[in-house]
């Protein structure tokens, strides 16, 4: 009898274990005009409803491993995640003089660049997964700066989260134009981003009204998400560097930032 009791026990607490994530990933191609672009969608098939969708927006390396790996995490987390290709054809930089290359290539012309970014917007929106009414996107570094800019052009989203992004722009917000809430998480010793910089930023979404959060980590350097920024780092000289604790915090206000945005909806 006690042997009958322990199993229907165990059985009642594997029963209410979550099921384990069923990822699917997808190669999606797309495109604007005649560049062709290489995105990567995943998603977790043991979720039967629809859920809402994310971007990611790859750093100045391109669509590269560590964007899909983010976006596994995404996908980890219940929400269909649609790695995208800025720059086309799935072009990637060894080395820092090709990403600053491809990268101005692509901040040099917004128009383009919008119409890349909501062609993969499309793309996530019509996915029969997604949830089209609940969207956002997140970027890293240069992805970051990417997907602050499609906020302040207006892009429909709920909301973006730049990791370690540029936050300067040519086109600032302008009051009734933005629609997404946004949300910085900054490496307070990022020397990318000045204190100037940011003192700009926000009085530019201050006198836009834009809803916004921006977080400074203490200590944290530029590129503090990525496990390889140490490494890149020595390679070139750059001033990078991983920082565990300032990635583990981002990602959490991250989720919290995305489960406040899309009870909204």
């Amino acid at each position: 009898m006690k042997h009958l009791l322990s199993l229907l026990l165990l059985a009642a607490l594997f029963a209410c274990q979550p099921a384990e994530p069923e990822l699917i990933e997808k190669e999606i191609s797309y495109g604007t005009g005649d560049v062709s672009m290489n995105g990567y969608l995943v998603y977790d098939n043991s979720i039967d409803e629809k859920r809402p969708g994310v971007l990611v927006v790859h750093e100045w390396w391109g669509h590269n491993p560590y964007a899909r790996e983010r976006a596994r995490k995404l996908a980890k987390l219940g929400y269909v995640a649609l790695a995208v290709d800025m720059y086309g054809n799935g072009k990637q930089a060894g080395h820092p003089e090709d990403a600053g290359k491809f990268a101005g290539e692509v901040m040099k012309n917004m128009n383009e660049a919008q119409a890349r970014f909501e062609a993969a917007l499309n793309i996530l929106k019509n996915f029969d997964k997604t949830n089209s009414e609940k969207t956002a996107a997140i970027g890293y570094c240069f992805g970051g700066g990417v997907v602050l800019q499609m906020a302040r052009m207006g892009v429909d989203l709920d909301g973006v989260v730049s990791f370690h992004g540029s936050i300067a722009s040519q086109m600032p917000a302008e009051k009734g134009k933005v629609k997404a809430e946004l949300l910085v998480l900054n490496g307070a010793d990022d020397g990318f981003v000045t204190k100037d910089q940011i003192d700009a930023f926000k009085a530019e979404m201050d006198s836009a009204d834009v809803e916004y959060k921006f977080i400074n980590y203490q200590g944290a350097k530029h590129s503090f998400t990525n496990p390889d920024a140490d490494s890149l780092g020595a390679e070139f000289n750059l001033p990078l560097a991983y920082d565990k604790t300032a990635d583990e915090k981002s990602w959490n206000e991250m989720k919290n930032f995305f489960t406040k945005i899309f009870e909204k909806r």
